[in-house]
C-alpha cells in the first residue's frame, strides 16, 4: 500500500503512541527559529527547541494534528497545544504527505488549508532540557558539531517595483494530456522565480481548470520562490474538458479576496494557460473578471489549424476574454518545447503596473466630496436622513490611503468642510465622522458652496489620478446663481450629481448637474425617499467612470 494512502484509523492509532515514543528517547533538543518548518528537519525523529515570543500572526500553519511539511514547526506545536507561547522543547515526526490538511482555529491560530502536499510531520512534548531557546536556526535535524550554526535568513521582501496579486490558471484538461501538462508547470514555475516572489515583492497562486475548477493554493499560502515551486511542482493532472471559462469566473469570484490574501491597491492578475482553444464561453467570464478589477492576460499555446477551427466556438476568443484588445494582453507561444526564451518578456508584461487598466474600478478609483444642505428648513431629524444617505453611498467605495477618497461639505450661507480628501484612508474612520456631523441651520446659498468646495476641497487634489465627483443634497431653493459656479466644476473636471428634496426647485437642480442631465440629477418628494436614491448614483458614478476610461 503506498505511503499516501495509510488509513485513518491506523494513522489515528499510531499518533497515540507518539507520546510514549517521545518519552522512551532523549535527545537534546536543536535550537529552531519561529519559522523553522518541518520540511527542513530531515530525520525521522527529531528533538527541537521553540523559542518564546513568537508572533502567532506570523505563523504558517497547514493542517491540524497532521501537518503539511511546509508548516512552522513551533506554530504547529502552539496550535496543537504542546507548547504555549513561551516556547519549550517539542518532538517532530515525520510522516508521509497526504490530502486535504484540514483548516482549524486552535490556541490562537488559524491553520490553513491545503489540498495536497509530498510530505507531512506530527508534533508531541519534547523531553525538558536546561538549554535555553536561542531562536537559533536550523536546516537539518543533525546535533551541532561545533561550528557556529547558520541563522535562517529573513523572509525575501520580493522585488519591490513588481507588486501584483497574480493566479496562474493553467490547463489540466485531456486535450493537453499529461506530458505537455508537466511542461506547462516546468514553465509556470520558471515565470513564478523570474517574477521575484516575496512578501513586498508579487504573490502568486495557482488554479487548474478541468471539468470543474480546483484552486491548488491561494496568495497568502506562499511568500518565497521556492515553496511556490514546489506546490506548483506538487499539483496533479486532473483530465476533463478545458472548461476555462467557468474556471477563470471561478477565479474571478472566488480566489481574490481579503481572507485569500489580497492586498489593497496591488494589481489583481490572472495568467490564462490556453492549449488550442477552450471547450467553454470565455468572454462572458472575462467580463466577470473585469467587473471585480482583474485584469485578464491570455497565454495561447498552439493555436488551431485551419482544419480545427470548426470545432473553436468563437474564432476571436482571445480578443473578447483580455482586460483590454490591445495587444498588450495576449501572448502566443507556438507549442510547449523551448519556452524558455518566453519567459522574460512575460514577465514584463506581468510587472508593468501602468498597464494594469482593469485593477483600476469606480470603487477604488474615484474622489467623491458631498456636498450637504444644513439649511433651516431641513431640521435635525431630516438632517440625520441626509447623512444616512451620504454614508450609504460612502461605505460601497474601497476607501483608502491608495484607492477612493471621500469628503465632505456642509453649507448653509456659509461653508464648513467637515473633513477633506486627505483626512481620513479608512472606511470606519469616514463613516463614523460623517455620523457626528453636527447641524448648522441657515440660509441657502448652494451656488457659493459649489465655488467654494471646488475651490477648497478639490484644488489640493488636482493632480490625482482619481476621477472626480461631486454630490450635492440640498432640500430647497437657492438664493444665489447655481450655474456659473456649476459649469465651473464641469470645466475643472468634476462630475456633479445634484439630489434634490421636498422645495428644491427642478431646474437648479438640472443646471447643477453634468450631462446628460436626466441621468445625473435626482428628486424626492420626502427626506425618506432618499434610500432608494443611493442606488442611482452608485450606478451612474460606475457608469461615467467607466465611459473615462475608455
Amino acid at each position: 500500500m503506498p505511503s499516501s494512502r495509510i488509513p485513518a484509523l491506523c494513522l489515528g492509532a499510531w499518533l497515540l503512541l507518539l507520546p510514549r515514543l517521545a518519552r522512551a528517547e532523549g535527545a537534546v533538543p536543536i535550537p529552531v527559529t519561529c519559522f523553522t518548518r518541518g520540511l527542513d528537519i530531515r530525520k525521522e525523529k527529531a528533538d527541537v527547541l521553540c523559542p518564546g515570543g513568537c508572533s502567532l500572526e506570523e505563523f504558517s500553519v497547514f493542517g491540524n494534528i497532521v501537518y503539511a511539511s511546509v508548516s512552522s514547526i513551533c506554530g504547529a506545536a502552539v496550535h496543537r497545544g504542546v507548547i504555549g507561547t513561551s516556547g519549550g522543547p517539542v518532538r517532530v515526526y515525520s510522516l508521509p504527505g497526504r490530502e486535504n490538511y484540514s483548516s482549524v482555529d486552535a490556541n490562537g491560530i488559524q491553520s490553513q488549508m491545503l489540498s495536497r502536499w509530498s510530505a507531512s510531520f506530527a508534533v508531541t512534548k519534547g523531553k525538558s532540557s536546561t538549554q535555553e531557546a536561542t531562536g537559533r536556526a536550523v536546516s537539518t535535524a543533525h546535533p551541532p558539531s561545533g561550528k557556529r550554526l547558520k541563522k535562517t535568513p529573513e523572509k525575501k521582501t520580493g522585488n519591490k517595483d513588481c507588486k501584483a496579486d497574480i493566479a496562474f490558471l493553467i490547463d489540466g484538461s485531456f486535450n493537453i494530456g499529461q506530458r505537455r501538462f508537466n511542461l506547462q508547470k516546468n514553465f509556470v514555475g520558471k515565470v513564478a522565480l523570474m517574477l521575484g516572489i516575496g512578501t513586498e515583492g508579487p504573490h502568486v497562486g495557482l488554479v487548474q481548470a478541468s471539468e470543474h475548477p480546483k484552486i491548488e493554493f491561494y496568495l497568502k499560502n506562499f511568500t518565497s520562490a521556492k515553496d511556490v515551486l514546489f506546490a506548483i511542482k506538487e499539483v496533479g493532472f486532473r483530465g476533463g474538458n478545458s472548461n476555462t471559462g467557468k474556471a477563470l469566473k471561478h477565479t474571478a469570484q472566488k480566489f481574490f479576496t481579503a481572507d485569500t490574501g489580497v492586498r489593497k491597491g496591488i494589481p489583481k492578475v490572472v495568467v490564462v494557460f490556453i492549449d488550442g482553444w477552450p471547450s467553454d464561453d470565455i468572454e462572458e467570464a472575462g467580463i466577470v473578471a473585469r467587473e471585480f478589477g482583474v485584469n485578464v492576460f491570455i497565454v495561447s499555446v498552439a493555436k488551431p489549424i485551419p482544419e480545427e477551427l470548426g470545432m473553436v466556438q468563437d474564432v476571436a476568443f482571445v480578443d473578447k476574454a483580455v482586460c483590454r484588445n490591445n495587444g498588450f494582453f495576449s501572448y502566443h507561444m507556438p507549442n510547449w518545447f523551448g519556452t524558455t526564451k518566453y519567459v522574460k518578456p512575460l514577465v514584463q508584461k506581468l510587472c508593468t503596473h501602468e498597464q494594469m487598466m482593469c485593477s483600476k474600478t469606480c470603487y477604488n478609483s474615484v474622489n467623491i466630496a458631498f456636498l450637504i444642505d444644513g439649511s433651516s428648513s431641513v431640521g435635525d431629524s431630516n438632517f440625520r436622513l441626509m447623512l444616512e444617505f451620504v454614508s450609504n453611498i460612502a461605505k460601497t467605495f474601497e476607501i483608502s490611503d491608495i484607492g477612493a477618497k471621500i469628503a465632505a461639505v456642509q453649507f448653509t450661507y456659509d461653508q464648513r468642510t467637515e473633513f477633506s480628501f486627505t483626512d481620513y484612508n479608512t472606511k470606519e474612520n469616514v463613516l463614523a465622522v460623517l455620523a457626528n456631523i453636527r447641524y448648522m441651520s441657515g440660509g441657502t446659498a448652494t451656488g457659493d458652496a459649489i465655488a467654494f468646495t471646488v475651490r477648497n476641497v478639490f484644488g489640493p487634489i488636482r493632480d490625482s489620478p482619481n476621477k472626480n465627483f461631486l454630490v450635492i443634497v440640498t432640500d430647497g431653493q437657492s438664493y444665489d446663481d447655481v450655474r456659473g459656479p456649476a459649469a465651473a466644476a464641469h470645466d475643472a473636471g468634476i462630475t456633479i450629481f445634484s439630489v434634490g428634496v421636498a422645495w428644491a426647485p427642478l431646474d437648479d437642480l438640472k443646471d447643477m448637474a453634468s450631462k446628460p442631465k436626466e441621468s445625473h440629477a435626482f428628486f424626492t418628494r420626502e427626506f425618506t425617499g432618499l434610500e432608494p436614491i443611493v442606488s442611482d448614483v452608485i450606478r451612474g458614478i460606475c457608469r461615467d467612470f467607466l465611459e473615462s476610461q475608455q
